[in-house]
């Protein structure tokens, strides 16, 4: 069994890699699907761009934002497996978008809190961030999540936060495999692919996501997949009733309630088989296990 990395060896690592200027070289050699994912991102994270939106285009890219303040109980839930699973680890925010979680992880006592992502805005976003809050022990690159060039065995523990359906996880998972030290530990939390009005509501807002995005929302049958490679473990429902508060978000009192009700009723229904599958977000642990001698 390989030996997982010295900390300083992928300390320097990271280091050459913020300083080696060979991003268009790095940028001709992805693909036209990788390319697209980049230029979505950018323009998805410049918030510039976004500030000056007019209501109805901002609408069209972003109306679904409303819908992410109904998740208050799965965010609490990632949150505290991020500090469960943070603690003097090396801890990779895979496709970190503007860094939320490698922050968070930083807070929490990460040896180090690393953020790979395609999109330069993204990262630019994360490290300003990161550096406003003052924290030493975090680390944002830009890179190709299917090849992340990281070295073997390096990370103590990942996440990967509404991004998997974003890749060709027939790359994903071998490379998440072979970057996770033994006994390590990932995180996924992603829409769910059955639910009919979801489905619909994907569809009819095409402008909010990339084709690729649209087409490969994780189903169970990506968590069999992803047997292959990891045991898996931990798989949660979330969310069958709680969004539909959303439509009340310009009466906050009201959204309140119905957000409350909301939740209890997805105590229930989310742990029940069947209807658990209407979940618009599901969350599962993969990990790397220790080959026996």
């Amino acid at each position: 069994m390989a030996n997982s990395m010295d900390f300083q060896a992928l300390n320097n690592h990271l280091k050459s890699r913020k300083v080696k200027d060979d991003s268009q070289e790095w940028y001709a050699s992805l693909n036209e699907r990788k390319i697209a994912e980049l230029e979505f991102h950018n323009r998805d994270r410049d918030k510039n761009l976004t500030e000056s939106l007019p209501q109805d285009s901002y609408e069209l890219l972003h109306g679904n934002k409303k819908y992410y303040q109904t998740t208050n109980t799965s965010r609490e839930y990632v949150s505290e497996w991020i500090k469960e699973n943070a603690k003097d680890k090396v801890f990779l925010d895979y496709a970190c978008g503007n860094g939320g979680n490698a922050i968070e992880a930083a807070k929490a006592g990460a040896k180090m809190a690393i953020g790979l992502d395609i999109s330069d805005v993204s990262v630019k976003n994360a490290t300003q961030e990161a550096d406003e809050k003052g924290l030493s022990n975090t680390c944002f690159i830009q890179g190709d999540c299917e090849n992340t060039k990281l070295p073997d065995n390096s990370i103590d523990t990942i996440i990967c936060s509404g991004m998997l359906h974003h890749l060709d996880l027939s790359f994903a998972f071998p490379e998440l495999r072979r970057i996770l030290k033994p006994g390590g530990k990932i995180l996924a939390v992603e829409a769910l692919n059955y639910n009919p009005i979801i489905k619909i509501y994907r569809m009819i807002t095409p402008s909010m996501r990339t084709e690729w995005e649209k087409n490969h929302i994780l189903s169970l049958t990506d968590v069999k997949f992803a047997k292959r490679f990891f045991k898996v473990q931990n798989i949660k429902f979330w969310h069958i009733f709680s969004y539909f508060s959303a439509f009340l978000h310009k009466q906050p009192s009201l959204m309140k309630l119905a957000l409350g009700t909301g939740n209890a009723l997805d105590t229930l229904a989310t742990k029940m088989p069947g209807l658990q599958l209407m979940a618009w977000q599901f969350t599962f642990e993969m990990v790397k296990e220790e080959k026996k001698d």
